[in-house]
């Protein structure tokens, strides 16, 4: 640039700016040594401690038992961290103890898992991941942490970033999906979204990128179960959102229960210790997950308590969670030189400085304001935010016959378990959330003054269990399907609003069988027989096998579960007033034999066997090769496509560009919205690459009849891959380049990387 004054102005202010956060990041790290120096080796541990809730603590102190015990701990200046607290009342009775009541005063940090909202509950992660909108993502993570701060809380164990090929797998519903690309932004804006510009903030919290690492890649889908991937898997796959959760500042780190190469994660130095921290410069802390310092032992690597404490602090881990080990063990080790005092210091260093930047040295009841908690939670504008994430999150899957968007003089019948439910689609792990909240879809047609008709059909849920949250299905009762058939003989379409109680996914909730669970299958049999005009909604935590549903339905809607405003959102999509845009984040199997089933998958040397009907080639002999709806797919009533598709060159050096111009024309006459995808295949590598890979999107917004030509870049970054140690390679060779609506519809160049 021309040198000028005002860019002289620019560069001082630029100068001062970094003069002074420099400068306080080294007036942090002088009041931390200065505190460290302070401690004794009790005091230190006691910060690597974190404990749950244990006794009323707006009541009497308790006299004897484990909570007198860790009520003592606590004044002794032995607890780091609590988590499960959740009112201003109780953090302030709490941190009032540990900041006026033990010799140094130091604040506690207080968590909870806040991940898909606190009391405004919002679609959980898979179905937001489905509406590819980061900025709605990083509002979504802005309003759990407005509402959960205003409670008290200040770090929440979110967002899990876990990839995951595997729908039998219940958790597959706190992730974002199958793709390591699209999960990495997600990553950075829910990072961003908890934690804002400025943590200090008390409308802001830590984030807990978790779990890691490979959780997500359990053996059949089976919480908790073994994980044995190769390396390639781990750079390529799995690391690249956590990656990008260092990378947008996620303050802490969550360990996996699993093992790495024969290694629980908790131990993993490798992971933790020689990747996170030295290699990716993490500066955070690193928490264990609930009881995984115990399970090294069930997993047959530790033999005792004190082994795992040992290995656990070795690797990297800085945090206890609940289980007891470091605040029992690291003195001995420590005092015996099993463990070097330099480890704790580094781990206390950690967490001291997510302290500082949250602000709770400055103030230790920042987040204890009872009229911010009166006022912030649950409020309309809240409800606005969950509308506008539940109704980006909604895909449209199959429309036969454009027979959505239903319009209001059609004689339309609601049946089904979820048509006046109020509570399955709040879905798990919305610990905050209030029972029987969510809008039911009965309801949004009420207020909308839709005319329609309705029958349950059937019962999803014979009873529920308070806690565990288990379900226990109705298998027995079909008594209202005769009255669902009845009704749909009489009106024009049916809308059959099925799926998954909420807590049929989440943790500890692996399915073996993914279909629609109870009599749904019944019931959608039986209407089908008497009207062919059936809509079908699903509602489900993760992808359901829905082939022979599908089959009789001619439109699909996957509803997930989504949360405060699910009725509002459902009926809007149903009726037009929104049109939908989501996309699949994850690939719908056709029968749970397929799994783990994923879009970018590896060729193998036998993909197909062209002009030979002989067996002996990669497919099954009763189902077909690809997903019943793939990776990416997601319809809207606009009819948008690709009109043209150029390269600016067919070879690029390692150091240039090419660009990729799509021109999209919308050939309806509804104003609608897509999601452009690029994809890139390596053909000949060093180590064999997928047959594709997303590598960009945008979302293009086209009025009626209008047409608009879209801009892509494709660079070194795109064309490279980790090796199995980690480094990044960049290998010359062909390539090519696509771009399309869904990664199993694209349209395909081909690119030389030069030498």
């Amino acid at each position: 640039m021309k040198f000028s004054y005002s860019n002289l102005s620019f560069l001082l202010l630029l100068t001062l700016l970094f003069s002074s956060v420099s400068h306080a990041q080294d007036d942090t790290s002088q009041k931390i040594e200065s505190l460290l120096s302070k401690m004794t080796l009790k005091e230190k541990i006691g910060q690597m401690h974190q404990l749950t809730g244990f006794w009323d603590v707006t009541g009497p102190v308790p006299a004897d038992g484990d909570s007198k015990a860790k009520y003592q701990q606590l004044r002794n200046g032995e607890v780091g961290s609590m988590l499960n607290i959740t009112s201003v009342k109780e953090v302030r009775a709490i941190q009032k103890i540990a900041v006026e009541e033990t010799r140094l005063g130091i604040p506690l940090i207080f968590g909870q898992d806040v991940i898909h909202g606190f009391k405004t509950i919002l679609p959980e992660p898979l179905a937001e991941s489905a509406s590819w909108d980061m900025e709605v993502i990083k509002k979504g993570a802005a309003l759990a942490a407005k509402e959960a701060t205003a409670a008290g809380i200040n770090w929440t164990f979110a967002p899990m970033v876990d990839v995951s090929r595997d729908a039998r797998w219940g958790r597959i519903m706190e992730g974002s999906g199958e793709d390591p690309f699209l999960s990495a932004q997600i990553a950075k804006a829910r990072v961003h979204g908890f934690q804002g510009d400025d943590l200090t903030s008390p409308h802001t919290l830590a984030a807990c990128a978790k779990h890691f690492a490979a959780y997500g890649f359990s053996e059949s889908g089976k919480d908790y179960n073994t994980v044995d991937i190769s390396d390639l898997t781990l750079h390529n796959f799995v690391l690249p959102p956590f990656k990008a959760a260092v990378d947008a500042g996620a303050s802490t780190f969550m360990t996996s229960f699993n093992i790495i190469q024969g290694v629980p994660a908790t131990a993993n130095q490798y992971l933790i210790r020689d990747l996170l921290k030295d290699r990716w410069g993490f500066e955070g802390f690193v928490v264990s997950d609930w009881g995984s310092f115990a399970e090294m032992i069930v997993h047959g690597y530790a033999p005792d308590a004190k082994f795992a404490t040992e290995k656990a602090i070795v690797a990297g881990t800085d945090m206890d969670m609940e289980a007891k080990f470091f605040s029992n063990h690291i003195e001995e080790l420590v005092q015996n030189g099993t463990v070097a005092m330099e480890y704790v210091d580094d781990a206390v260093r950690r967490i001291l400085k997510v302290k500082f930047d949250l602000g709770l040295f400055d103030n230790p009841y920042l987040y204890c304001d009872e009229q911010r908690e009166k006022e912030l939670i649950g409020t309309k504008e809240n409800r606005s935010i969950a509308y506008e994430s539940a109704v980006k999150s909604i895909v449209l899957l199959k429309n036969e016959a454009s027979i959505l968007p239903l319009n209001k003089s059609q004689k339309v019948a609601f049946i089904g378990p979820m048509v006046d439910d109020k509570n399955i689609s709040l879905g798990n792990w919305r610990l905050q959330g209030e029972d029987n909240s969510a809008v039911s879809i009965l309801e949004a047609l009420k207020a909308k003054k839709i005319k329609f008709q309705h029958a349950q059909g059937v019962r999803l849920v014979e009873k529920q269990v308070s806690f565990p949250f288990e379900v226990q299905l109705n298998t027995t009762d079909l008594t209202g399907i005769e009255e669902a058939v009845k009704l749909a003989k009489e009106v024009d379409v049916v809308v059959l609003a099925v799926g998954e109680d909420g807590f049929q996914a989440g943790e500890g909730r692996s399915r073996a069988y993914i279909d629609l669970p109870g009599l749904q299958k019944e019931l959608v049999e039986a209407v089908s027989k008497v009207n062919e005009n059936i809509i079908l909604v699903n509602h489900s935590g993760r992808p359901l096998d829905l082939t022979k549903e599908t089959a009789l339905s001619k439109a699909v809607v996957q509803a997930w579960h989504l949360g405060t405003e699910s009725g509002n959102a459902i009926v809007d999509v149903l009726y037009g007033a929104y049109n939908p845009t989501g996309k699949l984040p994850v690939s719908f199997p056709r029968s749970v034999g397929q799994l783990p089933i994923y879009y970018n998958h590896y060729s193998t040397g036998r993909p197909t066997n062209p002009g030979n009907d002989l067996v002996f080639w990669s497919h099954y002999m009763d189902e077909e090769e690809t997903p019943l709806f793939a990776f990416g797919h997601g319809l809207s009533y606009s009819d948008i496509q690709i009109e043209s598709f150029e390269i600016s060159s067919d070879s690029m050096t390692k150091e240039g560009t090419i660009e990729v111009k799509v021109t999209l024309k919308n050939n309806s006459d509804i104003d609608g919205s897509q999601f452009l995808q690029l994809y890139i295949r390596d053909h000949a590598a060093s180590y064999v690459r997928p047959v594709k890979e997303l590598k960009d999107f945008t979302k293009v917004s086209l009025k009626a009849g209008a047409s608009k030509t879209v801009r892509m870049v494709v660079d070194k970054e795109d064309l490279s891959f980790f090796g199995p140690d980690g480094e990044l390679l960049l290998e010359p060779g062909v390539f090519s380049v696509m771009v399309g609506l869904s990664s199993d519809q694209l349209l395909e160049k081909i690119v030389t990387l030069e030498d």
